[in-house]
């Protein structure tokens, strides 16, 4: 890429996905994501789904156990998601408008993460 050209989300996504089943615990996911420092996991299911640390945060308040409760019974169905030669200010722009921090990067199959904090580095 260089100097002239906008950032787009492929030069900034993280990879490689990091996904779960949706069978899993919620236990797993916070293991999972706290073991790569990460905030969200894919699920690997139809229709397109996520799992983030503020699902996990949300069953715990609640008084949920994350050790028998699986990710299914958290997770966020029908996910909204970027390509990957979308510009940066425009994945800035979907994420203020659905209020969401995590968008999956999907060019026919997922290739990635994008994370809020990624683009706050890219555009500040």
């Amino acid at each position: 890429m260089s100097s002239s050209e906008k950032p787009t989300v492929e030069d900034v996504m993280s990879t490689p996905l990091e996904t779960i089943s949706p069978d899993a615990t919620v236990r797993e996911a916070a293991e999972r994501m706290r073991a790569k420092d990460i905030s969200a996991l894919v699920v690997t299911t139809t229709p397109r789904a996520i799992v983030s640390s503020t699902d996990v945060l949300d069953a715990v308040a609640e008084g949920e156990d994350v050790a028998e409760l699986t990710v299914a019974d958290v997770m966020t169905t029908d996910v909204e998601t970027a390509a990957p030669d979308l510009y940066m200010e425009e994945v800035a722009a979907m994420m203020t408008t659905y209020g969401i921090k995590h968008l999956p990067v999907v060019d026919d199959d997922y290739v990635g993460m994008i994370s809020s904090t990624d683009v706050t580095a890219h555009l500040s």
